[in-house]
């Protein structure tokens, strides 16, 4: 009974069978805006999957959003053959000096990182991600990226270059900071 009025909700609601609103945002066109509401809403249902990973992973970490992200980065400058100085670590965070020693601080006490010095410049530390931690984020998420991985494997070239092109101009929409939105009734200036 309470499904099949969640359904007929739904419907007069103008909401698909995956419950997404059709055109909430943007308008009831038909056609290939449909298809393109269709896509948004493919990658909504997407980030909210990869934001529910993202909690259950720092949740079994133990760790918080800017922890995991912080191992990320370290894992990523050593790989590419980089050192990583806290500030430079805490520029790519968005955060100030004083949240970074305690992230840093954070991070060393549970064993995930460890201070060195600097290999040129002896005035300077840098942080390295230890191997327990290394070996730690590869257990907690080694089966999710192989199953991402065969996910875009089974894409045709072709196909790749349009899911990259078109996260690629997602990506651009959403770094593109709108002007003032006009009031109503005001005419734009010329």
């Amino acid at each position: 009974m309470l499904v099949k009025r969640a359904l007929r909700l739904s419907k007069e609601c103008g909401m698909d069978s995956e419950g997404h609103a059709k055109g909430y945002w943007y308008g009831k066109d038909p056609g290939q805006k449909a298809i393109a509401i269709d896509v948004l809403n493919a990658l909504r249902d997407y980030r909210a999957s990869e934001q529910a990973m993202r909690r259950r992973t720092r949740s079994s970490m133990g760790m918080g959003e800017k922890d995991l992200l912080a191992l990320r980065y370290l894992f990523e400058a050593e790989a590419a053959g980089k050192v990583m100085k806290p500030k430079d670590l805490g520029d790519k965070l968005g955060i100030t000096s004083a949240s970074m020693t305690t992230l840093i601080d954070r991070l060393v006490e549970s064993g995930h990182i460890r201070r060195e010095p600097h290999p040129t410049d002896r005035r300077a530390l840098i942080l390295k991600a230890t191997p327990g931690s290394d070996q730690e984020v590869r257990h907690t998420l080694g089966g999710m990226h192989r199953r991402m991985l065969d996910a875009a494997c089974a894409l045709s070239p072709d196909e790749s270059q349009v899911v990259v092109n078109f996260l690629q101009h997602m990506r651009e929409a959403l770094d593109t900071i709108d002007e003032e939105p006009e009031a109503p009734g005001q005419t734009p200036p010329s």
